[in-house]
């Protein structure tokens, strides 16, 4: 799955278009490496996420194309 698309439906970030927008940036790095929006993802990756002057820095638990809201939070573990 895409890294813009997962953002999304993993609820990190609420609309696609701002997900691509951010990898294009380059606020966004998968395993260490700059992500572009179509970066595919696997589980166990490690993703950060520059917003500002803050990080996120989180796991991929699972990787799946729907999510109920509920649920959207099982997907990731945040590390930071």
């Amino acid at each position: 799955m895409r890294i813009d698309k997962f953002l999304k439906i993993s609820r990190v970030i609420k609309r696609r278009t701002v997900a691509s927008d951010a990898c294009s940036n380059g606020r966004v790095s998968i395993n260490g490496k700059e992500a572009k929006a179509s970066t595919e993802v696997k589980i166990g990756d490690i993703v950060n996420i520059k917003f500002g002057d803050k990080n996120l820095k989180f796991e991929i638990l699972q990787v799946a194309e729907t999510v109920k809201a509920e649920d959207a939070e099982k997907m990731i573990k945040i590390l930071q």
